[in-house]
C-alpha cells in the first residue's frame, strides 16, 4: 500500500545558526516537528541539492557567491549577513540550505515514483524571497522553484501550481517563473509590507502573461478574507490553468500574533486553506500536493498552526 503523505523533517535543519534574537531560528524546526508527533506520516529522507539542481532556478554566479562566502565561514562561530541581502549565514548554512532542496526533490520523488499523495517539507532556511541571483529575506535558495522546474525535467511534469499564503510577497518565487506560462503562481500577503512586491498589476510578462496572480490585502486581513481570495480568485484559475502538481508556500506568518506579520488567521483558518489546497489539487493534478514550510516566527503559534494544516493534509 502506498503512503499517503510523506514528511521531510531532517535534524540538519536546526543546523542552520542565525544568531541571538533572530526570528528565523534552529526553534522554529522543534516547534514544527513537535506539531507533526504522532501523525501518520513516513519520512522521507534529505539530501544535498547538486550544482546542477540548483542551476534550474539560480545563476551560477550566485551560486558561486554563496559558495565563498560560506568557505569563508568554514571552521568559526562567525554569523555574517550574505552579501546579497538580509540572509544571517554561518558555517553550516550552506549545507543545511543544499540539504533544504535536495529533501525537497526527494520528496517530489516520493509524489511521482513512489506512490505518495502529499508531502509536508519541515525545512529550514526559508526560499520564496530567493531569487535567481539574490538570497534576501531569510532564504538563502528558493526551494519550491526549484522543486517546481525540477518537477519539470525529472518526471515530465508539463504544468505546476505555486501557492504562496506566506504574509510576505513571494517575491523570488515570481520572479523565476514571471516570463514563464508553465508554472502559475498565486500569492495573498500583507501590503504595504515586506518586500513592497506583489501588486495586482503584476500578473507575467511575455510567454508568462496571465500566470501570475497576486492579492495583496491590509494589515489586520482575516482568515475568511484570506480563503475568499484562494477560493474566488485561485480556484478558478486552477481550473482554467489545470495544473500536473501544486506545491505551497506555507508560511505561518499570517497566524494571528506573529512578530512579522499583521495578519490574524486562526489555525482552524489554516486548515480549511489547506482541505480547499486539496481540493485544487485534485482536479487536475490526481491530489498531488508539496507542502514546503516558509515562515512563521512565533513559536507556540507556528507548532499549532503546523498541526492544523499537517492532520487536515492526511485526512
Amino acid at each position: 500500500m502506498p503512503v499517503a503523505t510523506v514528511l521531510l523533517a531532517d535534524p540538519v535543519f536546526r543546523e542552520h545558526r542565525t544568531g541571538n534574537g533572530h526570528p528565523e531560528r534552529p526553534e522554529r524546526f522543534d516547534a514544527a516537528l513537535d506539531a507533526v508527533a504522532g501523525l501518520d506520516l513516513q519520512p522521507v529522507p534529505a539530501r544535498a541539492a547538486d550544482t546542477d539542481e540548483l542551476l534550474l532556478c539560480h545563476t551560477a554566479a550566485y551560486v558561486t557567491t554563496v559558495e565563498r562566502e560560506s568557505a569563508a565561514l568554514a571552521g568559526t562561530d562567525d554569523i555574517r549577513e550574505l552579501t546579497t541581502g538580509d540572509v544571517a549565514m554561518s558555517a553550516a548554512s550552506l549545507d543545511v540550505a543544499l540539504h533544504a532542496v535536495g529533501g525537497v526533490l526527494n520528496a517530489v520523488d516520493a509524489i511521482f515514483a513512489n506512490g505518495a499523495r502529499q508531502a509536508l517539507c519541515l525545512v529550514r532556511p526559508p526560499g520564496h524571497h530567493a531569487t535567481a541571483n539574490r538570497g534576501m529575506g531569510f532564504c538563502v535558495f528558493n526551494n519550491i522553484a526549484i522543486a517546481a522546474r525540477y518537477a519539470q525535467r525529472r518526471h515530465g511534469v508539463e504544468r505546476v501550481l505555486i501557492a504562496d499564503w506566506d504574509v510576505h510577497h513571494g517575491n523570488g518565487t515570481q520572479d523565476i517563473f514571471y516570463n514563464d506560462r508553465s508554472v502559475f503562481f498565486f500569492s495573498s500577503h500583507q501590503a504595504p509590507w515586506y518586500p513592497g512586491t506583489g501588486a495586482p498589476a503584476e500578473i507575467g510578462e511575455g510567454d508568462g502573461a496571465g500566470t501570475t496572480m497576486n492579492c495583496p490585502l491590509p494589515a489586520g486581513t482575516t482568515g475568511e478574507d484570506v480563503l475568499d481570495a484562494f477560493r474566488h480568485r485561485l480556484l478558478p484559475a486552477a481550473r482554467a490553468f489545470r495544473p500536473d502538481l501544486v506545491l505551497l508556500s506555507a508560511g505561518f506568518d499570517s497566524r494571528a500574533g506573529d512578530p512579522l506579520g499583521r495578519f490574524t488567521l486562526s489555525d482552524a483558518d489554516f486548515a480549511e486553506l489547506t482541505v480547499l489546497m486539496r481540493e485544487i489539487a485534485s482536479l487536475s493534478a490526481a491530489g498531488r500536493l508539496v507542502s514546503l514550510l516558509e515562515g512563521g516566527y512565533d513559536l507556540a503559534g507556528l507548532s499549532a498552526s503546523v498541526r492544523a494544516h499537517a492532520s487536515a493534509l492526511i485526512r
